[in-house]
């Protein structure tokens, strides 16, 4: 299983990671990293192919050595075999190793590759009733049928959703990527996810950090006394110390970066365990708080 991954924002931030992982003198290749995640509506697929076929074409990595991640936008889910080929084409790939429907929601559809969030004209979030998810999620099996993708997921599913989706489908979700961290540790999701060989990921494995709190105004578990405590003990930061727990609890990991000294800490979390006790100390945090809420963006409670 893949434990850490690095999650792509920006043009600038992947030519961080190529720095990292391409470069010997860092120590770090992306054999160790193993995946790459982009999204469509960060706009930064196009340049990310382009260093992609760079990396490819100077023989830095072979395809085959790493995985590769892509999301389906809500605009998107009527025209899944549309918005997958759309991808593949600025991606300059073949095949993505797993597609992800975004959130389980489908929006009015904006075209294919546009990816700003469809309001209405009262600034609400424009919700296509004609899409369900079981639709969605066949298109996305089709994908597969077609060579085009070679495993799919969801994200942002609670347990009911992830119920849902394994009772209509032929493939199973290989995924699901939700938020969860120290102040946001949804056990029961998780487990019922690893219970039915769903792999969790974890996409604000630090509780978005300064991000959300500028967004969302929501509070960082990295300034928890329990979390600082134990990375005095451990000699690490408390970043790293959630990073670690997440590990430990069998969800995969994607911190996110624009600065290359974080990405290489954010890695170095495999010479260390922490013990029984100090996991449980961990789990006693838990505020069941999610700090990534696009109700700010879309007018409406999504996860209500």
């Amino acid at each position: 299983m893949y434990l850490i991954h690095f999650c792509s924002l920006n043009a600038l931030l992947f030519h961080s990671l190529c720095g990292i992982c391409w470069l010997p003198i860092s120590g770090i290749s992306l054999r160790h990293v193993c995946l790459i995640q982009f999204r469509a509506d960060y706009k930064n697929e196009k340049e990310v192919g382009q260093a992609l076929a760079e990396a490819f074409q100077q023989g830095l990595v072979k395809r085959e050595d790493i995985f590769i991640t892509t999301k389906l936008w809500n605009s998107d889910h009527g025209h899944v075999l549309e918005a997958c080929k759309d991808s593949l084409k600025k991606l300059q790939l073949e095949y993505l190793d797993l597609y992800l429907v975004h959130f389980p929601i489908a929006t009015r559809h904006t075209g294919v590759g546009t990816t700003d969030s469809a309001l209405d004209e009262d600034g609400v979030l424009d919700i296509d009733t004609t899409v369900s998810l079981e639709e969605t999620w066949h298109a996305m099996e089709d994908l597969v049928s077609a060579g085009l993708v070679r495993s799919i997921g969801i994200s942002n599913y609670d347990i009911f959703l992830t119920r849902d989706s394994l009772a209509y489908s032929k493939i199973e979700p290989a995924v699901n990527q939700i938020e969860t961290h120290p102040y946001f540790q949804r056990e029961s999701l998780v487990k019922f996810c690893q219970k039915h060989k769903i792999a969790v990921t974890a996409h604000t494995p630090l509780g978005g950090a300064a991000a959300n709190i500028e967004w969302f105004g929501s509070v960082s578990c990295l300034e928890d006394p329990c979390l600082l405590n134990l990375a005095k003990k451990y000699k690490k930061t408390a970043a790293q110390i959630a990073l670690r727990w997440g590990i430990q609890r069998n969800t995969i990991v994607i911190p996110k970066s624009s600065k290359v000294e974080r990405l290489k800490e954010n890695i170095d979390v495999f010479d260390f365990e922490l013990s029984k006790e100090d996991m449980e100390a961990i789990k006693c945090i838990d505020r069941r708080l999610r700090t990534n809420n696009p109700e700010k963006f879309w007018g409406i409670h999504l996860f209500d």
